[in-house]
């Protein structure tokens, strides 16, 4: 673990401590098991990337139904591959982490669900996360009409303002009003 902080240097990992959720052990966690998804010619990089489908294969994310989105919303990536950088994953997991506020959360939360990336939850979207939940199988997916249904159901609940769309604010005031999201809404390595 000594060889992991000094690679860190100390100040660097102060730096990351003030600007995200984490401690100190938890930076030191990331950065091994970001580290070990590298390949050995990527290490000697300056600031390497690890491809996403590298990153899906942590168990933490692994069964996540919305991984990909997960690394497509973190990723700094000018490819928009879903790649991460060591501070885009930091970025990941401090949002995921106990210590993020629910208004953290609730932002990236939206950003994940928001899968045309236009700034509101549509019907599409919405579609898009209901199959994310309940599976893409013939057994589990919803019938059209019990989609529309849930869909309406959803907007009729959310979309304060009817314009057949759910803003930030309206999705956050939504989850104001659940008292399991935050504890739901994590990733721990």
């Amino acid at each position: 673990m000594g060889t992991t902080a000094s690679q860190l240097g100390k100040d660097l990992l102060s730096e990351y401590q003030e600007l995200t959720f984490l401690t100190k052990q938890e930076i030191l966690l990331a950065h091994k098991r970001f580290t070990e998804l590298l390949s050995r010619e990527d290490k000697a990089l300056p600031n390497p990337r690890v491809p996403m489908e590298s990153i899906l294969t942590l168990p933490e994310l692994k069964s996540n139904p919305f991984r990909k989105r997960i690394c497509h919303v973190f990723s700094t990536s000018d490819m928009k591959d879903g790649s991460l950088t060591f501070e885009d994953f930091l970025d990941l997991l401090s949002a995921f982490s106990d210590s993020a506020t629910l208004e953290i959360k609730s932002h990236y939360a939206f950003r994940i669900f928001d899968f045309d990336d236009d700034g509101t939850l549509d019907g599409g979207d919405l579609e898009k996360l209901v199959n994310c939940l309940t599976g893409e199988t013939d057994d589990t997916r919803l019938t059209p009409e019990e989609m529309r249904q849930l869909i309406n159901n959803i907007l009729e609940e959310s979309d304060i303002d009817k314009d057949g769309t759910v803003n930030l604010s309206e999705f956050q005031h939504v989850i104001s009003r659940s008292p399991d999201f935050v504890s739901s809404f994590k990733i721990v390595l």
